[in-house]
């Protein structure tokens, strides 16, 4: 009998931690360092890829991510090596995606060809801004003009390639946020991310946001506007979002975020990365331990990764829903009572239709584009 994972796939994420500067809006795991030992970081990426491996044998492989961090800063040898020893352990399927991530520097964008020749099917690039002043205030270390000189190589490189932008930024209106997606989707791209800027804590953002020095942002409603108007142009121009922030032609859509919003499994390796990974018929929540240094040494004592985490059928239910609520898509309520252990609250479920929140199609439950702007409030309805 098929275990639930293989209803969302298998994927492997390999996290590189090192940046060249940090983004003041970034709460991701990276770090800047100015000496990388390349050859030792390699030789505990393929000592984890032999461990995860050993744990499942014969799993049919359908996506490898390569985050971070900025990825192309990896030597191509140690991608090389790294795409060899995962080729090597588990079977993949033949449509197999494997994606870098990239930001448009000249540095990375030199190194194309030879991550093509690696294996990497597909990059997914940084660029989050279209105009330099954008660009200076958002920590980035490229120009306008260098990410479109990137980006012409990536696509001259690789059959696949999708770029990232954030909106919603200081001072921005409506209108510039119109101009500038319509000329990031008029280049030959088959697949984008739009985030709308979050102020995290912890990040150089979050700090001036509490001491009231980052102004310009914009409120509650221009922030529903620009959703909306994200939605429509994309739709027009062909890129429909198959996701909250996330469009693309049909065909295009990321094989391996899927694999995360689909809720199968993945095996997260390097600092700080998570995995969700099914062992006997029980989901782990799995994490590395974050510091880079520690996650190094770790390895060669066999304590990479933190104690793992046995989820519950009512936490997994809830991951389930939130992961795939975000989906055009939308859930099976079949899958959902299969992993909960019980049917999901129909008065929840009508009462989100009622007011337009929602869909049910045959036994989908899908969220409309008005529920999307709320879907914190979506979820919390369906899960009290």
């Amino acid at each position: 009998m098929a275990e639930d994972w293989q209803q969302g796939g298998f994927g492997l994420y390999i996290h590189w931690p090192f940046c060249e500067a940090k983004c003041p809006y970034c709460d991701f795991n990276s770090h800047v360092s100015r000496q990388i030992d390349q050859a030792a970081w390699r030789d505990a990426y393929l000592a984890e890829l032999q461990r995860a491996a050993d744990e499942t044998p014969g799993r049919v492989l359908n996506a490898v991510f390569f985050g971070g961090g900025t990825p192309s800063l990896m030597d191509p040898d140690v991608v090389a090596d790294i795409i060899s020893a995962i080729r090597g352990h588990w079977p993949t399927a033949n449509d197999l995606e494997i994606t870098l991530e990239a930001n448009p520097g000249s540095v990375e964008a030199g190194r194309f060809a030879a991550y093509r020749q690696a294996g990497v099917s597909r990059v997914s690039m940084g660029i989050q801004a279209l105009n330099d002043p954008d660009l200076k205030r958002l920590g980035r270390l490229h120009t306008a003009k260098e990410a479109m000189t990137a980006f012409d190589i990536a696509r001259n490189t690789f059959d696949r390639v999708s770029f990232d932008l954030i909106y919603g930024r200081q001072d921005q209106s409506a209108g510039e946020w119109e101009a500038e997606l319509k000329q990031a989707l008029s280049l030959a791209i088959d697949h984008i991310s739009l985030y709308q800027l979050t102020i995290e804590q912890g990040t150089a953002f979050g700090d001036r946001y509490a001491r009231g020095k980052l102004r310009g942002l914009p409120d509650e409603d221009l922030g529903a506007d620009m959703f909306t108007l994200t939605q429509d142009i994309c739709n027009d121009m062909g890129m429909p979002a198959y996701e909250v922030s996330n469009h693309a032609r049909d065909g295009a859509q990321s094989r391996h975020n899927l694999i995360y919003w689909r809720y199968g499994d993945y095996i997260g390796i390097g600092p700080g990365a998570h995995g969700r990974l099914t062992l006997d018929g029980q989901k782990f929540a799995t994490v590395a331990y974050s510091n880079p240094q520690r996650w190094l040494d770790g390895v060669a004592k066999g304590e990479a990764e933190k104690p793992r985490t046995a989820l519950s059928r009512s936490e997994q239910a809830t991951e389930f829903l939130l992961m795939g609520l975000r989906l055009k898509e939308g859930v099976d309520l079949t899958r959902y009572a299969d992993i909960a252990g019980h049917e999901i609250d129909e008065k929840a479920v009508n009462h989100l239709q009622d007011i337009g929140m929602a869909t049910r199609e045959r036994d989908r439950l899908i969220v409309s584009n008005q529920g999307v702007i709320v879907l914190n409030a979506v979820i919390e309805t369906l899960l009290p």
